[in-house]
């Protein structure tokens, strides 16, 4: 089974960018659409990141850090009257708690900057996730590209409360040609249950089917993933990480190796199997990102030897 389509074009990477800040005043740049759009600029896929960023110091360090890894700024745009994205982390108890401040400038990312930005590129996919579309002005956008682009569109579902309905994400999943979400999520947005495979399985089938995407991928953390189609299901073995530094990031580090894959008509094993090395790579180092294009290099060049051996 191999995935469509085959990279005629760059993939456009719709979303949120933003700082998760700490009380000791330590800062981590990431949001989802974001480290995506960086692990694929890594891979050497060029992709299009359309996002937006405040006037301000947080604003012009998203920008130069852009710059720095190569990635495209064109549809990054710049607002006076909204702030770069934040996050604000405290600990409770020792356990983290995450207050994803409202109105940020990704929550108001025009149309016309976005038409301006894509004036002339030929994009092959539309990905986004489910926090940037919080609002109506980002979420309005979103709709009209949708509309005005014929692409493959792909999901990942990001549950961050208080800033999802389940009516509304199922709204955003439905026609996708490719929807990932882990095993909670996939339950929290079809019926209660315990968690089993036999559940997640007839959850999984039940999601695929009533919205009409043609692939759902449910991670499973320490057990690995399953990717479903109409016809089939494929599972994957997790890949042992024997020193984790944190799993920040790991979703995305996913995310990026399947659109990887869908850019290069990569089988759907194929895909699964190298995502969850990728995956496993990034919870061995801090943060979400990495900035060693040695190391991009070396996961392509085993890939590419990988699908040499296997007539790919």
């Amino acid at each position: 089974m191999k995935a469509q389509p085959q990279g005629q074009g760059r993939p456009l990477i719709f979303g949120e960018v933003l700082f998760d800040t700490f009380p000791d005043g330590a800062r981590v740049l990431g949001g989802a659409p974001f480290n995506v759009a960086w692990h694929l600029q890594g891979f050497g896929e060029a992709p299009l990141f359309v996002s937006a960023v405040g006037a301000d110091r947080q604003g012009e360090e998203v920008l130069d850090l852009m710059r720095a890894w190569g990635l495209d700024t064109r549809g990054v745009q710049v607002h006076e009257a909204h702030p770069t994205g934040k996050v604000a982390v405290t600990l409770r108890d020792g356990q983290p708690s995450y207050d994803i401040v409202s109105h940020q400038a990704y929550d108001y990312i025009s149309l016309s900057g976005v038409e301006e930005a894509i004036r002339g590129v030929r994009v092959s996919l539309l990905y986004h996730g489910s926090l940037a579309v919080r609002h109506d002005t980002s979420r309005q956008t979103l709709a009209r590209l949708r509309a005005q682009l014929a692409i493959p569109r792909c999901v990942d579902v990001n549950l961050r409360a208080p800033w999802w309905r389940r009516e509304t994400v199922l709204d955003d999943v439905a026609g996708a040609y490719c929807v990932k979400l882990n095993d909670g999520e996939l339950m929290e947005l079809t019926a209660p249950g315990e968690g089993a495979e036999d559940d997640l399985r007839a959850a999984a089938a039940a999601l695929l089917e009533q919205s009409g995407m043609q692939v759902l991928i449910v991670t499973r953390g320490e057990q690995g993933a399953m990717v479903l189609t109409a016809d089939e299901t494929l599972r994957g073995d997790p890949v042992v990480v024997e020193e984790v530094v944190d799993t920040v990031g790991a979703g995305d580090a996913f995310s990026a190796v399947v659109l990887l894959g869908m850019q290069r008509g990569w089988e759907w094993p194929d895909i699964l199997r190298r995502a969850l090395a990728f995956a496993a790579r990034i919870c061995r180092v801090r943060g979400a990102t990495l900035e060693d294009r040695g190391l991009y290099t070396a996961f392509l060049e085993a890939w590419t030897e990988d699908g040499r051996g296997r007539g790919r």
